[in-house]
């Protein structure tokens, strides 16, 4: 990552990585070891530790030290400056999304509107072509 780059852009490209969002995913469920971290991944520890250590930078989750233990946990604080950023996206979407059901109610609303004398004069003619002779 370049070291010009804003705390928000290091977050994102901290962000991009699935391994990385998977390590996040994990540690929602509460603080844990590298090592346990490792466990799921096909890759060696100095890898994770780099992953972690991206993570790290971006301030999506801290290290601590316990004696021999070093667990790390989520920064769940450091996700509310991405969530932000992304809420001004989610209401333009959102109000879209609205617009567009708006528009298809309409739409079906319109289309019942003009069927409906359409099957009131197929229903008749179906059912005047159905009668019985009748007898004289």
């Amino acid at each position: 990552m370049k070291a010009n780059m804003d705390p928000l852009s290091i977050k994102f490209a901290a962000l991009a990585d699935p391994t990385r969002r998977a390590i996040l995913a994990r540690l929602v469920l509460g603080e844990t070891s590298v090592t346990e971290l490792a466990e799921p991944f096909a890759m060696s520890m100095p890898a994770v530790s780099k992953h972690l250590k991206v993570l790290e930078h971006a301030g999506l989750v801290t290290r601590g030290r316990e004696a021999q233990w070093r667990p790390c946990k989520i920064e769940p604080a450091a996700l509310k400056e991405v969530d932000d950023w992304l809420e001004n996206y989610r209401r333009f979407w959102e109000a879209g999304l609205d617009r567009l059901e708006e528009y298809l109610g309409e739409l079906q609303a319109k289309e019942k509107l003009e069927a409906s004398p359409k099957q009131r004069r197929t229903v008749k003619r179906k059912s005047s072509s159905r009668r019985a002779p009748s007898k004289k």
